[in-house]
């Protein structure tokens, strides 16, 4: 589990999502996987994650690898 704090840029003032339990280990709602918060970040910024690509070894990765959805909970 991570915490992180995102300010202005589109993200709703004040808004707490996810949650995880009274140690911080488990996950107990919500849960953001890393290439979704990836997806969310790079759709604040006006990139579409499923057109960003890198070619590396002859292959094209995306920077959201196989997965990543917005998180449209979180943006205004």
């Amino acid at each position: 589990c991570f915490s992180t704090w995102m300010a202005d840029g589109g993200v709703q003032a004040g808004i707490v999502h996810g949650e995880t339990d009274e140690f911080g280990y488990n996950i107990i709602r919500d849960p953001v996987h890393v290439h979704d918060f990836h997806a969310t970040c790079l759709h604040l910024l006006g990139l579409n994650h499923e057109k960003l690509t890198f070619r590396s070894q002859g292959r094209r990765y995306r920077l959201t690898d196989t997965g990543g959805k917005v998180v449209n909970g979180i943006i205004a």
